[in-house]
C-alpha cells in the first residue's frame, strides 16, 4: 500500500505531526484565506468551506500536486467559538466548556485541479468543572492563542477531560483516518474518470 503524498495547506505544527506519526509523505505550504464566518452558515458547512478553500489556495500557487485542507473549530450550544484573540479571551472560553459537552468539528478537503472530495470529522468532548485556579492554571501553561478552544487535548487540558466520544485524533487536529479515506474516494473517482 501506497499513501499519495500530500500538500499540506496549513502551518499548524499538530497537523504535520500526526501526518509524520503515521509515515504519509506531504509538503507544507500555509493557506492564507478569509476565516470570517457567512451568516446564517452552520458550523458544518464553515468547516468544510474553509477546508476547501484552503485546499483550493494552495492548488492555485502548486498545481499538479494533492492538496490537503482542514479547518478545525469548536462547538459549544450550536455557536463557534474559535481561537482566543487573548489570554482574557481564552479564560473566558475554558469557563464556558467547564463542565460541559462541547463538539470539535474539522472539515477535510483535498484537492488537485478541478476535482475534490470533502468530509467533515465531529467528535464530542467532555470537560469536568473546573475551579478559577484551575482555568488560570491551564490559561497560563495551555499555549491557548493558536488552538481552536483555547485548550491542547494532549496537553495541559488532559488534566481535566472527562470523556471524549470519537476521534482523538481529530481533537488534536486532524482526523487522520478521515485523510485516509477522502485519499481512497479521491483515488477511485480520479480511475473513473
Amino acid at each position: 500500500m501506497k499513501l499519495p503524498k500530500l500538500i499540506l495547506a496549513s502551518g499548524s505544527p499538530r497537523r504535520s505531526e500526526i501526518l509524520t506519526s503515521v509515515g504519509w509523505e506531504f509538503e507544507k505550504d500555509s493557506a492564507d484565506i478569509d476565516e470570517s464566518e457567512i451568516a446564517g452558515e452552520t458550523p458544518e458547512d464553515y468547516v468544510r468551506r474553509l477546508a476547501l478553500e484552503k485546499a483550493r489556495a494552495v492548488d492555485r500557487k502548486r498545481p499538479g500536486g494533492l492538496v490537503l485542507g482542514a479547518d478545525t473549530t469548536v462547538v459549544i450550544d450550536d455557536r463557534i467559538i474559535g481561537k482566543p484573540i487573548d489570554l482574557d479571551d481564552a479564560a473566558r472560553m475554558i469557563r464556558m466548556l467547564a463542565g460541559n459537552w462541547h463538539a470539535v468539528l474539522t472539515g477535510v478537503a483535498l484537492v488537485s485541479g478541478n476535482r475534490s472530495v470533502v468530509g467533515i470529522q465531529r467528535t464530542e468532548v467532555k470537560f469536568a468543572p473546573m475551579s478559577d485556579a484551575e482555568v488560570e492554571f491551564l490559561v497560563a501553561n495551555g499555549d491557548p492563542l493558536d488552538k481552536a478552544g483555547a485548550y491542547a487535548v494532549q496537553a495541559q487540558a488532559a488534566l481535566f477531560i472527562e470523556e471524549i466520544r470519537g476521534d482523538y485524533w481529530n481533537v488534536v487536529g486532524l482526523p487522520v483516518n478521515l485523510v485516509y479515506e477522502l485519499a481512497a474516494e479521491f483515488e477511485a473517482k480520479s480511475a473513473a474518470e
